[in-house]
C-alpha cells in the first residue's frame, strides 16, 4: 500500500512558477516510476510528466516540455513537478501516482490568471 499526497498548488499568474510536491508513504518509494497527471474542468485526465525508478530518466508531454520538471528525492519520498512560464491552459488539478499501480494522490489545484 502507498499513500501520496500532493501540496503546493495555489493561484499563480501566467508567467510565474509554481513547484508540486507529492509526499509518498507506504512501501518504498524508489522502486516506482512516477507520474504526474492533471486534469482541467470538462476535461479528460492527461499525462503531464514521468520519471523512471531505474534511472531517473524523464518524459514529458509535449505542452509542457522545456517548462517544467519533474525530479524525486527517493531518500525524501517526494517527488517534485518544478512549473515554470505558467500559461492560463495549465489550470487543472494536478495528481501524482506510482506508475502502473492504483495509487493515485487527491489532487492539488493549479490556477494561472491570465
Amino acid at each position: 500500500q502507498v499513500q501520496l499526497v500532493e501540496s503546493g498548488g495555489g493561484l499563480v499568474q501566467a508567467g510565474g512558477s509554481l513547484r508540486l510536491s507529492c509526499a509518498a508513504s507506504g512501501r518504498t518509494f524508489s522502486v516506482y516510476s512516477m507520474g504526474w497527471f492533471r486534469q482541467a474542468p470538462g476535461k479528460e485526465r492527461e499525462f503531464v510528466a514521468r520519471i523512471s525508478w531505474r534511472d531517473s530518466s524523464t518524459h514529458y508531454a509535449d505542452s509542457v516540455k522545456g517548462r517544467f520538471t519533474i525530479s524525486r528525492h527517493n531518500a525524501k519520498n517526494t517527488l517534485y513537478l518544478q512549473m515554470n512560464s505558467l500559461k492560463p491552459e495549465d489550470t487543472a488539478v494536478y495528481y501524482c501516482t506510482a506508475l502502473g499501480t492504483a495509487y493515485w494522490g487527491q489532487g492539488t489545484q493549479v490556477t494561472v490568471s491570465s
